[in-house]
């Protein structure tokens, strides 16, 4: 008798995207099936709060920002300057500062106030929100500090392999 194989294909509806588990073991399957509501339930698309936020605190500056503004309110310059000293990467630009703290403030983690004053001076506090997301940021800093050891173990035995 001759065997013949079967395809089957499924699918995961994502709002109006299929995801297609074609190829995929089919002890996946449940799991992928679960993930895909979550994302339906709490975003996947480019512009969802989840995506951008967790964006955010893997760029270059915003998680040294939340954590500079923790300490209390500051004025562009001072902000500026204090980044420079503590970051890793030197200076941060006007522009790139004032980019990361507009998308901070869009997203409700930064406020802006601006003084009557000439000239106007312009300070940055966080939020509740944004004090809320500073102590889960500060949760994840304390897994990375926990697990730094670890962590440069797996490296080192990766970066042995790979010579």
């Amino acid at each position: 008798m001759e065997h013949k194989s079967v395809r089957r294909h499924f699918f995961v509806p994502v709002e109006t995207k299929v995801i297609d588990l074609t190829g995929i073991d089919a002890k996946l399957h449940t799991g992928l099936t679960a993930l895909a509501g979550e994302m339906r339930a709490h975003g996947y698309q480019r512009d969802e709060p989840v995506r951008e936020i967790f964006a955010l605190l893997g760029d270059r500056w915003s998680t040294l920002i939340l954590l500079v503004l923790a300490i209390g309110t500051f004025r562009h310059a001072e902000l500026q300057r204090a980044l420079g000293r503590l970051g890793a990467e030197g200076k941060i630009s006007q522009r790139v500062l004032t980019l990361k703290l507009r998308t901070l403030e869009r997203d409700g983690i930064v406020v802006r106030t601006a003084t009557d004053h000439v000239p106007p001076r312009v300070s940055y506090t966080l939020s509740a929100l944004g004090q809320s997301l500073l102590e889960q940021v500060r949760q994840l800093l304390g897994w990375v500090q926990r697990h730094r050891d670890d962590i440069e173990r797996a490296r080192a035995a990766f970066d042995q392999l790979e010579r």
